[in-house]
C-alpha cells in the first residue's frame, strides 16, 4: 500500500443518506472510493496523472478540481470520466484549499480568497488582504439557500468572517479568545461550529445572525489541536476529532428538549443543587457549568496522528467515520439513544481492503496526502481555457 499522510477529507450527505465517498491524492494521481456498506470500501475511479495534493469532486458529478504538488499555484478543473481538462486558473501564491458547492467554487490562498461561479468558472469576487491563514482554514456551506463562506477574521483572536457568496455581504462573529483551528457548517447552512487553537471549547452559532446556540466542553485537563468538526446530516449531532486518541460527539438539544428527571442518588441531588447555585458564582465558573459534555466518544487506536471525522447513516445505522494519517478508514457504531463509547465495526486500508476490527495496526510513517472530497449539484460547462489571476 502506498504511504499516505492526511491532508483533508470531507464526508458530506447531500442527495442521499446512503451516499458515501472519499477521495485520496497519491503520487500518481487520485482515487475515488464509495462506502455504501460497512464491509466494503469500493474503489470507483483511479487516475494516473501527477502528484495530487488537493482533489475536490463536485457533488456526485464527473467534475473535479485538482491541485498538484508540481504546480501548487494552478487549479485544474477536469471531467474525470472523459479524462479531459475543462479549464485551469493560475494564482499568485500557493493554493491551500478548494471548496465547492452547487453555486460556488472557492480558492483559498494564505491572504486572499477567490469566489468563482461554478457554472462558468468566472471570478465573481475576490476577498483580499485577509489575515494570514497558512493552514487554508475555511468552510463553505453546501446549501443552495444559505451559500455562506466562513474564514478567520484575525490571526490573533478567534473572529469568524461569514461571507454571503450570493449577496456579497459579510458578518463578523467573535467566536473565541484564541485563534481559530476548525470551522464547519451544518447541511442547511444555518449553523456554524467553531473551535480555537486551545481546543477545549466548541461553540455553535446561528447563521447569519451569529447568535451562540450551543457551547460544549471537550475537556479541561489539556489543550489539544482540533483536527476537524462535522455535523450529522440532520444537524442533531456534532463530532470533533483532535490529535488525541478521543473523538467527541455532542448532541445539539436545548435544556427544554431534555426530559426533567428528579435525582435518585445523593450525587445527583448534589449536582442539581450545584447547578442551581451557579447564579451566585463568578461568570467564568458559571459558564463552565453550563457547557455541554460529550454525548458519545470514540477511542482511536492511536494518538498524535492527524485525522478527520464524519457522521453518516450507513445501512440505516448512525456511524462515525474517521480517516487517519495512518492510511486507514475506521467505522464506529453510534447509539443514538444512549450514546456512550462507540464500537469499532470495521477498518479499511485506503486501497479498498478491509481488516478485522480487533486487529492491532502497526504505526508507520507516511508522506502522501489524503485529500478531501466535497459535493455540489451543478456541473460546470465550457471549453478548456487558461487564466492567470494576480493579486
Amino acid at each position: 500500500m502506498e504511504a499516505l499522510s492526511l491532508c483533508r477529507v470531507s464526508f458530506l450527505n447531500v442527495t442521499s443518506l446512503l451516499s458515501r465517498s472519499l477521495a485520496v491524492g497519491t503520487k500518481s494521481g487520485y482515487k475515488f472510493f464509495s462506502l455504501s456498506s460497512v464491509d466494503k470500501l469500493e474503489q470507483i475511479y483511479e487516475s494516473d496523472t501527477e502528484d495530487v495534493c488537493i482533489v475536490e469532486r463536485l457533488f456526485s458529478s464527473s467534475l473535479v478540481a485538482i491541485v498538484s504538488l508540481k504546480a501548487p499555484r494552478k487549479l485544474k478543473v477536469c471531467h474525470f470520466k472523459k479524462g479531459t481538462e475543462i479549464c485551469n486558473y493560475s494564482y499568485s501564491n500557493t493554493i491551500l484549499a478548494v471548496k465547492l458547492n452547487r453555486q460556488r467554487l472557492i480558492v483559498c490562498l494564505e491572504e486572499s480568497l477567490y469566489i468563482h461561479n461554478i457554472r462558468d468558472m468566472k471570478v465573481l469576487h475576490t476577498i483580499r488582504e485577509t489575515p494570514p491563514n497558512p493552514s487554508g482554514l475555511c468552510a463553505l456551506s453546501i446549501s443552495n439557500d444559505n451559500c455562506y463562506l466562513a474564514y478567520p477574521g484575525s490571526a490573533t483572536i478567534g473572529e469568524v468572517q461569514v461571507f454571503d457568496t450570493v449577496n456579497l455581504v459579510t458578518n463578523m462573529i467573535p467566536a473565541h479568545d484564541s485563534p481559530l483551528a476548525a470551522l464547519a457548517f451544518d447541511a442547511s447552512g444555518t449553523k456554524l461550529a467553531t473551535a480555537s487553537e486551545k481546543g477545549t471549547v466548541i461553540r455553535v452559532f446561528s447563521i447569519p445572525e451569529g447568535q451562540k446556540l450551543f457551547e460544549f466542553r471537550r475537556g479541561v485537563k489539556r489543550c489539544v489541536s482540533i483536527c476537524s468538526l462535522a455535523f450529522s446530516m440532520e444537524g442533531l449531532y456534532l463530532s470533533a476529532s483532535s490529535n488525541t486518541e478521543t473523538v467527541h460527539i455532542f448532541k445539539l438539544e436545548t435544556q427544554r428538549e431534555k426530559p426533567q428527571e428528579e435525582p435518585t442518588t445523593w450525587t445527583g441531588y448534589f449536582g442539581k443543587v450545584l447547578m442551581a447555585s451557579t447564579t451566585y458564582l463568578p461568570a467564568h465558573v458559571t459558564e463552565m457549568f453550563s457547557q455541554g459534555r460529550a454525548f458519545a466518544t470514540v477511542r482511536l487506536p492511536f494518538s498524535g496522528h492527524k485525522n478527520i471525522c464524519a457522521l453518516a447513516i450507513i445501512q440505516k445505522i448512525p456511524r462515525l467515520l474517521v480517516a487517519a494519517a495512518d492510511g486507514y478508514l475506521y467505522l464506529y457504531n453510534l447509539d443514538p439513544q444512549e450514546g456512550g463509547e462507540c464500537t469499532l465495526m470495521k477498518q479499511h486500508k485506503l486501497d479498498g481492503s478491509a481488516e478485522p476490527a480487533n486487529e492491532i495496526l502497526e504505526q508507520t510513517s507516511h508522506d502522501r496526502p489524503l485529500v478531501a472530497q466535497t459535493y455540489s449539484a451543478a456541473v460546470a460547462k465550457g471549453k478548456k481555457h487558461s487564466f492567470s489571476l494576480k493579486e
